[in-house]
């Protein structure tokens, strides 16, 4: 059976005893699912079963690169103006100082740890190091929405995490974008080599004029279906735009998606269209993902758990910063932070545009933290935001045998 046809049955059989297991399990046990499908890749790559070889998986390339773009829209369909508008500055103020300290935090002592440790020159430190804190910055918000859906209500724990998730994806969205135009690599034919700020500029255009088109021609369309197919063909153009060019498919599809729901009146239509697949999309990246993945030439273990421990310090500890700044701190209270620890398919997502650039510094070592990292908090995010709560979720199993 040929590898590529062995992957597509694995994604749908997978998918399927999701869809089954997936809501029973986030009810009865607070679980997120999706760690799982990350560890079914890297069994079924070829690290250690080798059922898919490697050229199999390069193959499915595009497949990775629709999905990254897919995640960007989605996050960028949430930034609707009006909803922003409404929302208190304070859960603003409070959230984005959490994800600057995060990753200025993460970032340097990386690159202190990374200068030191590896035979890598400066330069090369601060970028591996940038792109680990842009990593360390993006949290799960599955975990939030799990309990937010159990709970019926939004407490302001609640309120701010998915404030401070949301900030966290745009931050790490913007930071590993950023990069990538610092580490871009001109063509060899160039009369003159673009600067970091115009290959920016292009990222973002491509995302812009994306959106403005797709208003153009389909704006006013209320019809799933159509929608569905649309946003498909838009979304590949541009991630696949952006990533033709070596520049980041997540930030140019956020422009796209915020461009998209702040221009049209069937913005519900459009986030229903994109929320169609996000599930499906999300599992068959973690197991490309998976599949992806090599271990480092270089003695990584000790960084790995440098980077793991940096970042529940980090969280924790900007997350009490942010709120005792704000005078948020009576009502977060001081483990509020515990709620941002789950990691998801974003801290994938941007490890893995990371990896698939060319010339940049230890870009396994970036992803292997990436993958450590959600194999270790995906599961328990639920349950982390759960704690802070003082909440004892009763099944109706439960409740019955009461």
């Amino acid at each position: 059976m040929p590898d590529a046809l062995i992957l597509v049955l694995v994604v749908a059989a997978s998918y399927l005893a999701a869809r089954v297991a997936f809501e029973w399990l986030a009810r009865r046990f607070v679980i997120v699912s999706g760690a799982e499908y990350l560890l079914l890749g890297i069994l079924l790559g070829p690290q250690l079963s080798g059922i898919l070889s490697r050229d199999t998986v390069e193959s499915f390339a595009p497949i990775a690169t629709l999905s990254l773009g897919w995640i960007g829209a989605l996050i960028g369909a949430r930034l609707v103006l009006p909803r922003l508008v409404r929302t208190p500055a304070v859960l603003y103020r409070v959230a984005l100082v959490e994800s600057l300290l995060t990753v200025a935090f993460v970032g340097a002592l990386l690159a202190a740890a990374l200068w030191l440790g590896f035979e890598v020159t400066r330069g090369e430190a601060i970028i591996a190091a940038t792109a680990l804190g842009a990593v360390a910055v993006a949290s799960a918000t599955a975990g939030v929405a799990v309990v937010a859906r159990q709970l019926g209500r939004r407490s302001p724990v609640v309120r701010q995490l998915e404030v401070s998730t949301a900030a966290n994806a745009v931050v790490a969205v913007v930071t590993s974008g950023i990069l990538l135009t610092i580490v871009h690599r001109p063509p060899p034919m160039a009369v003159r080599p673009l600067t970091p700020t115009e290959w920016a500029v292009i990222t973002i255009a491509i995302g812009v004029v994306g959106g403005a088109l797709f208003h153009l021609f389909l704006g006013e369309e209320h019809k799933v279906d159509r929608l569905f197919v649309s946003l498909g063909g838009a979304i590949i153009l541009v991630s696949g735009a952006a990533t033709y060019l070596r520049l980041s498919p997540l930030l140019a599809a956020v422009c796209f998606g915020a461009v998209l729901v702040n221009t049209t009146r069937n913005r519900a239509e459009i986030v229903a269209a994109l929320e169609r697949v996000e599930r499906p999309l999300y599992f068959a990246l973690l197991v490309l993902a998976g599949a992806a993945w090599r271990p480092s030439v270089r003695d990584w273990s000790l960084v790995l758990l440098l980077f793991l421990l940096t970042r529940v310090a980090a969280k924790i500890g900007a997350a009490r910063l942010a709120a005792r700044w704000n005078g948020m701190l009576p009502t977060l209270g001081s483990d509020w932070g515990r709620g941002l620890l789950g990691q998801g398919g974003l801290a994938l997502a941007v490890a893995l545009t990371y990896l698939y650039q060319e010339n940049v510094p230890l870009p396994n070592l970036v992803f292997t933290a990436a993958v450590a990292s959600v194999l270790l908090t995906d599961v328990m995010s639920a349950r982390l935001v759960r704690s802070l709560l003082h909440v004892d979720f009763v099944t109706p199993a439960r409740d019955a045998e009461g």
